[in-house]
């Protein structure tokens, strides 16, 4: 059996608690600040907002003893299996979830699946707070006839796969096609696109593993299509994962599509913000808006072996893979701006392809029936990472706020659950007294034949 813990220091034994004097009501101070009885934390999740709220508590309170439970053998998430390969500088945030982890009063607990080797309630019972940060680990399905043909996967499972999140290694993607077909176009899809488009010997450089980099040192993926139901000025994606800011592939630079009667360039108050040299700002016909005569719209960004195509409809069917993959192109849309909504109009094109990548979004998923989920918007129902009607648990991240933002929002986003808590520490609404914290929880372990930690 893989061992259920990591330990970079020395766990030191619990000790007794110096009884009150008679007569008297132990303080906040006399509770939680001591050093005979230092609050037990714990934290279900060890990605960024899970160390991003363990740094806040222990850098916030000087006897706070937090635990991090993982699922995985290692740690950190997304930053380690769900960033792009070739994103080392996103990777960096890593060097400070390790000097969290050194720390004396922090451990790491792998291997443990919260809600299947331990309950949140029996969590709970263990610590003085629990704060559930254990992001979506889900993707969002289409719901749409053909979803579950060969060569149609989720781009969440194409990421595992090429950075080794074991539950993907055997994916076994066919890349024997010519072209490939996106569906969404936010960071994620950007980010596969590019990966499936960038010459092997860019990706030797970087932490990609030698499963997926043998298999696309075989790729014949020339084409990328990525299709998203509105037009360029609703992308989700960043101006750093922009194709024009690829290197040394194929789709390093855009190239100006031919501008024919009735096409038009975006007026500079609509173009997306881009900040620097970018693409988009260097070159405003690079990025085209093109009104048909019976006010259908559609915009296209080309660059050699990438093409980006705006549908602001769903689609509604796949066919029999590898024949071609069917969109809407062209609906119009209601609204304008963010608010542009699609509105299909029955109209369809094939696009011929062998893989088809759904990219539309993570979700999360309920973790124990003890704690309260909203299906529809995936997350928990918190105020302020506050989980509503259940005192002493917490949740930051994705599971908090729903799979938004960037590692900079998930840092705020876990800061602010983490001063909740301590908040609530201070002013008695966490359960006074000592309280066992991993003891309580490795002697179930072990008595559910799971094994030490």
């Amino acid at each position: 059996m893989a061992p259920r813990c990591w330990r970079w220091w020395h766990w030191s034994a619990w000790r007794r608690t110096r009884p009150p004097l008679p007569g008297s009501t132990p303080s906040f101070r006399q509770r939680f600040s001591t050093q005979e009885q230092p609050p037990q934390i714990c934290v279900v999740g060890s990605g960024p907002a899970g160390f991003y709220t363990a740094q806040h508590l222990l850098k916030h309170h000087p006897q706070a003893h937090v635990d991090i439970y993982e699922k995985q053998l290692v740690p950190f998430g997304l930053v380690r299996f769900g960033v792009a390969p070739d994103h080392p500088e996103v990777k960096n945030v890593i060097n400070t979830f390790t000097q969290t982890a050194r720390s004396a009063r922090c451990a790491f607990r792998g291997n443990v699946v919260v809600g299947r080797d331990v309950a949140v309630p029996e969590l709970r019972a263990a610590y003085h707070a629990v704060v559930l940060s254990y992001g979506a680990e889900d993707h969002r399905a289409l719901e749409i006839p053909g979803e579950e043909l060969p060569g149609v996967f989720s781009a969440r499972a194409f990421v595992g796969w090429y950075n080794g999140l074991p539950e993907n290694r055997e994916l076994a993607p066919d890349l024997s096609c010519d072209t490939a077909v996106i569906l969404g176009q936010g960071n994620v899809a950007l980010d596969v696109a590019r990966i499936l488009l960038t010459p092997p010997e860019h990706l030797e450089k970087t932490d990609i593993t030698e499963a997926a980099l043998g298999v696309l040192r075989q790729s014949r993926v020339k084409t990328v299509w990525i299709v998203g139901r509105r037009g360029p000025l609703q992308v989700a994606f960043t101006i750093k994962r922009s194709p024009a800011r690829g290197r040394g592939s194929q789709n390093c630079c855009f190239e100006q599509p031919r501008r024919s009667q009735g096409q038009r360039t975006l007026p500079a108050r609509h173009r997306p913000p881009a900040p620097g040299a970018s693409a988009f700002s260097e070159a405003p016909s690079r990025c085209c808006h093109h009104q048909t005569g019976d006010g259908q719209q559609a915009f296209a960004w080309q660059s050699p072996g990438w093409r980006q195509v705006s549908c602001y409809s769903k689609i509604p069917a796949f066919s029999s893979l590898p024949t071609p993959a069917r969109c809407c192109p062209r609906s119009p849309q209601q609204g304008v701006g963010e608010a542009a909504r699609a509105v299909p109009t029955g109209d369809t094109e094939d696009l011929p392809c062998g893989l088809v990548l759904s990219s539309v979004g993570y979700k999360s998923r309920p973790i124990d029936p003890s704690v309260p989920f909203d299906p529809k918007l995936g997350v928990i129902p918190n105020m302020e990472g506050r989980v509503v009607d259940v005192p002493g648990l917490y949740c930051s991240g994705w599971v908090k706020r729903g799979p938004t933002g960037v590692i900079a929002t998930t840092m705020t986003d876990s800061f602010l659950t983490g001063q909740m808590l301590l908040q609530d520490l201070k002013t008695g609404l966490l359960p006074p007294g000592p309280r066992p914290g991993y003891a309580a929880i490795e002697a179930l372990l072990s008595s559910r034949g799971l094994g030490p930690m």
